[in-house]
This record gives C-alpha cells, sequence and structure tokens, in this order.
C-alpha cells in the first residue's frame, strides 16, 4: 500500500513538474519531510515515530520479585499526509506496524490501518471530514501518544476512553476577541476501527472546547507538558457527550465483542493550563450502560466496562527541557460490576529529558497501583511498575 502511495505520488509530482517547466519542488522540515510541487496543487509528507521500551513488574507492593519483564517495540509508526489541487483539501494516512500497537487479542490479525481521512476546510472556520480516525472524547485520548509526558496513558482513560472510529466528522472554530472555542462533532459506526461491517446502531459524539486566554503556543494544548514555557497563563476546557447506539463491544470501540449488543453513554470533562514551564491538567470520565453484562448459550459472560474516574497531572519543566511529572488517577467501577472489577488507584512519578520537544526524548516512570476489592473491602493486587522509553520521531 505504502510502495504505490509512493508511486502514484511520484507520478503526479513528475506531471505537476512538467507543467510547471520543470521548476523544483519545495522541500520543507519543520514537521517530518514535506514536498510540495511548485505550482502548489499538491504536498506530500511523511513522518515515523519509534518508541522502545524496557519495564518491569513486581510480585506485589511488599515483594519486589519480578512479576513480569517488558522489552519491546511499543509503537512503529508512519503517517504520511498532505493536500491535493488545494491546502483546503487535506488527506491523513497513519500505519503501525509493532504487534502492541495493531489490537491483535480482538482482531486476531495484522491491524495495520489506524486513520485514514478526507478533510476540507473551510474560510468560514468549519472543517467537514470523512473516514477513520479519533473521535473527539477526553483530551489524553485525543494527544499523540507520542506527546504524552508519561510513558503510557492512565488506568482511567484505558477504561473509559472512546477510540477510532469511522464516520463523518463536522468542526468549527471561532473567536470572540481572544476568546476561542471549538465545537467537534462526529456521527460513526460505533464499532472501532477497520471493522468487516456494522449494523444498524450508530454512535454520535459531541464536544465542545474553549480557550478564555487564547490559543497555546505551537498547539500546546494537545502536547503533554509546558515545553513552550508560557509567557502568559494559558487555559483550555472541554467537554464531551457520546451515545454508542447498539455497541458491540465491551468498551464501545475497543475491547472484545459482547455476546449482546448495548446501548452505551459516555460523559467526559477536561482541562489543561499552562505557565512558564508549570502544567496541570484534570479529566473526569463516565460511562454508564442499562445492564452491563452479557451471556452466551454456554453460559460464558462479558460486561461492559462501566463506571467513572478521574486523572490529574502536574508537571514542571526546567529551561534546560527536563521535566519532572506525577501523576494520580482513580477509577471506580459501577456497582452493576463490582464483582468483577476492583477500585484502581495508580500514583505515578516521571522524569523526561527533551531533546527535539517531544520527537526525540527519554522517560522513565515509577508507578504505584493499588486495588480494593469493593465487595471484600480488601486491598489485594497492589504492585510497581517501572518503565524507561526512548521515543525517536520525525
Amino acid at each position: 500500500m505504502v510502495v504505490m502511495f509512493l508511486i502514484v505520488s511520484f507520478n503526479y509530482g513528475q506531471d505537476s513538474l512538467k507543467t510547471s517547466k520543470n521548476k523544483i519542488p519545495y522541500f520543507n522540515y519543520k514537521n517530518g519531510l514535506g514536498i510540495t510541487t511548485p505550482d502548489s496543487t499538491f504536498s506530500l509528507n511523511f513522518r515515523f515515530r519509534i518508541q522502545s521500551r524496557v519495564g518491569y513488574i513486581s510480585e506485589s507492593d511488599t515483594n519486589l520479585t519480578p512479576e513480569e519483564f517488558d522489552f519491546r517495540v511499543r509503537r512503529m509508526r508512519l503517517r504520511i499526509g498532505g493536500f491535493l489541487f488545494t491546502p483546503r483539501l487535506k488527506y491523513n494516512v497513519q500505519l503501525s506496524f509493532s504487534r502492541a500497537d495493531q489490537d491483535w487479542d480482538v482482531s486476531q490479525v495484522p491491524n495495520i490501518l489506524r486513520d485514514a481521512m478526507i478533510s476540507y476546510e473551510t474560510k468560514s472556520g468549519f472543517t467537514f471530514a470523512i473516514g477513520q480516525g479519533k473521535l473527539p472524547g477526553n483530551r489524553q485520548r485525543v494527544i499523540s501518544s507520542g506527546e504524552q509526558q508519561f510513558t503510557d496513558r492512565s488506568v482511567v482513560n484505558n477504561a473509559l476512553t472512546l477510540d477510532r472510529d469511522f464516520g463523518v466528522f463536522v468542526n468549527y472554530a471561532g473567536r470572540i476577541k481572544n476568546f476561542h472555542f471549538i465545537i467537534k462533532t462526529a456521527i460513526s459506526s460505533g464499532e472501532g476501527r477497520n471493522i468487516l461491517s456494522s449494523d444498524k446502531g450508530l454512535a454520535y459524539t459531541g464536544r465542545l472546547e474553549i480557550l478564555p486566554f487564547g490559543k497555546f503556543t505551537d498547539d500546546g494544548d494537545y502536547y503533554e507538558g509546558d515545553l513552550a514555557r508560557e509567557p502568559k497563563p494559558k487555559l483550555a476546557i472541554g467537554g464531551t457527550a457520546h451515545f454508542n447506539h447498539l455497541a458491540q463491544r465491551t468498551g464501545g470501540q475497543l475491547g472484545k465483542y459482547l455476546y449482546e449488543q448495548r446501548s452505551l453513554f459516555s460523559v467526559h470533562a477536561d482541562m489543561i493550563f499552562k505557565f512558564k514551564g508549570f502544567a496541570l491538567s484534570s479529566e473526569y470520565l463516565f460511562r454508564t450502560t442499562n445492564s452491563a453484562y452479557t451471556a452466551d448459550t454456554l453460559g460464558n459472560s462479558r460486561y461492559v466496562y462501566v463506571g467513572h474516574g478521574v486523572n490529574s497531572q502536574a508537571s514542571y519543566c526546567f529551561k534546560k527541557m527536563y521535566e519532572i511529572a506525577f501523576r494520580h488517577s482513580v477509577l471506580i467501577p459501577d456497582n452493576q460490576i463490582i464483582a468483577d472489577e476492583n477500585l484502581k488507584s495508580e500514583y505515578a512519578l516521571c522524569f523526561s529529558k527533551y531533546f527535539k520537544k517531544h520527537r526525540l526524548k527519554i522517560q522513565t516512570d515509577l508507578t504505584y497501583h493499588r486495588e480494593r476489592n469493593l465487595v471484600s473491602n480488601r486491598n489485594e493486587g497492589n504492585y510497581f511498575q517501572w518503565k524507561f522509553q526512548i521515543e525517536l520521531g520525525i
């Protein structure tokens, strides 16, 4: 697929060169490797990134004997994007090549395609898009995994987030003087990425974001940590409502397939604040359904994860691009599923060194994971987890 795309792009570029009197294409290196034809009717941008990780999980919080080690390429991704005919008509493709990044547990096949989106931006602030991409859910999910200040997203995000889906997306960005706001909407299949077929149920998502003090430097509301060291206070507040009618999977767009369909309702609220190297972010996630459990004719059961949680992070980035960050997460299952799910909380401390912002960085974090059985009111499953990760990308 990538080879064919490059061949078509090369041939198109050659044709453009012929019609432009053999002028040389424009190259840029701001975000990856970009090529634009002299007549500005076609652009092609390449980006890749690699996350290589080593890690360890202890037997318990009192026994530090290794329960398991984690040595792997966590992510290896390729992104291809640009515009065709006009800078307003854009395309974006993202592919994943590491097994941990391909949803093998559910799909049982190499699930390579992550994003495939065609969009058109109008002069009036609207953006219309169709294809597969991230739904406008909680901020930590929408922020790229390559621009996180910890080696993984929170336990709250992992249980209650929305994810990629195929659908129609309409966004509007407006402003009143220095007060900016963004409205994001989507109607999608509700079944997640790369499905073979859908059903009569669809998913409906709406999100509102406000930036009362103006825009962040370099779109800093969508990367973690204040690497730009904002000279003035910047704040972004967001909220999402999502209804997935007749969902087939335990997490809506994620998880194993249920034995019966369920309709899910989710609410997210989040904020991020940055000023002179200090960053504070927090988000609340909630999901519910009428009946969480489903069963097959043999008596096997699977359930929707219903409940709520809060994740908060605080960090400080020094002028020499060293950062220290702290995270606290609490995930509380609904009463429907407390027989199978514990209350989970995590405390994490991370040290990062940014050489080229999030494009080249080294991170190490230590997490203390606690669980409490809400039926017996006893602690169980407590452990420590340490990870070291290098990220390299363009």
